[in-house]
């Protein structure tokens, strides 16, 4: 998934001279207390802060060696065979099954000065009730971008996700090259949960995916519907909250719909590996990562938005960086909408349907 880089100026991170604590700001020592230590993350590509890796090395002496992965599950791959890290930044779904594979670590909360921070929205998730093992990183909803020149948003409010059916829209229309986040669309549509692993609710979302790409020459993309749609090129699509802030405040002409059947409400964050080497060092990033200018820099870098509750407000309020973009602030009120569960039976028949899917798009096209 492409991050938001680019249109926003980036808040630079103002560090005290004297030493690292978390997000108290009160100083560790005068020295750099990690000199000569390295810390390695694994992380999504292009999920960092300007200043976030210079500015943590700068104050602690350490060095961080980050990699970048496409996928949660091209990060599992490398997790469960050995590869040691002492942050992984993965989504939810996975970090419930991490969980359950025993794969990484309780968190000690002694070392942890930044819980207090966090919005109530990203507190106690189902996938990690009391943030045992997790500090949320980023979190979002999956929505419809569409142009206000386009696209009637009474026909938003009348048809939800059901407007990627309507022909008045046909060839005019983008689906997100996501087998979860397509077929939570369709499921939700449907009036089912994203969660159901009922044969027959999948078939039914399967048969409404399928007629979409068999009648409305949909384009299935990735990464091109951020800068697709930012100029112009098609009246809507399925997207993520932080690509949508970003299409926002490049394009006014361009709004962001949560239909009231629900969505996905995701969280990315923190966890430490179980073969972590340096879980000490690892507490220390979490917390910078949390702190106020850290965490300025890095949503406002990046668009996607951020689980402190002071930043998220300074960025969307009056000045702010997304003052006006609805696409940042995650609602929270909606019952139907639903954080992801892990389930690998249901996801294999969820892939094997979408790629069916995928063949039907590309024999219509």
């Amino acid at each position: 998934m492409k991050k938001f880089v680019g249109a926003v100026i980036a808040v630079s991170v103002l560090v005290s001279a004297f030493a690292l604590t978390g997000c108290g700001g009160g100083a560790k020592t005068e020295d750099k207390p990690y000199a000569g230590q390295t810390l390695h993350i694994y992380n999504w590509g292009e999920y960092t802060g300007e200043n976030t890796i210079s500015d943590f090395e700068n104050l602690t002496g350490a060095t961080i060696v980050m990699d970048e992965f496409d996928s949660n599950e091209q990060m599992y791959i490398k997790v469960a065979n050995g590869d040691s890290y002492d942050i992984l930044v993965p989504s939810d779904y996975m970090i419930e099954r991490l969980i359950q594979e025993e794969l990484i670590q309780p968190l000690d909360k002694s070392k942890l000065n930044c819980l207090d921070l966090l919005a109530d929205g990203v507190k106690n998730l189902p996938f990690d009730p009391d943030n045992t093992y997790s500090v949320p990183y980023f979190w979002g909803t999956v929505g419809i971008v569409y142009d206000k020149n386009k696209v009637d948003i009474a026909d938003l409010e009348k048809e939800g996700f059901g407007i990627f059916a309507d022909e008045k829209y046909k060839g005019d229309i983008y689906l997100y090259d996501s087998e979860r986040d397509s077929f939570m669309m369709a499921l939700k549509q449907l009036g089912y949960s994203m969660n159901t692993d009922k044969e027959d609710e999948l078939n039914a979302a399967y048969e409404f995916l399928l007629n979409i790409v068999n009648t409305m020459n949909a384009e299935i993309v990735t990464d091109e519907i951020i800068d697709n749609m930012a100029q112009g090129r098609k009246a809507l699509g399925l997207i993520y909250s932080g690509d949508a802030t970003y299409v926002m405040a490049e394009n006014e002409d361009m709004g962001y719909f949560l239909p009231e059947s629900g969505t996905n409400l995701w969280t990315d964050a923190m966890v430490i590996p179980k073969n972590a080497e340096n879980a000490e060092l690892a507490h220390e990033f979490i917390n910078f990562a949390l702190s106020h200018d850290a965490a300025i820099d890095t949503s406002s870098y990046v668009g996607y938005t951020s689980p402190n509750k002071e930043v998220m407000a300074e960025l969307s309020g009056e000045g702010g960086d997304f003052e006006g973009i609805d696409a940042y602030i995650p609602r929270d009120n909606n019952a139907n909408d639903e954080v992801f569960e892990y389930n690998e039976d249901t996801r294999k028949v969820i892939s094997e349907l979408w790629s069916k899917v995928k063949i039907a798009a590309s024999n219509a096209g």
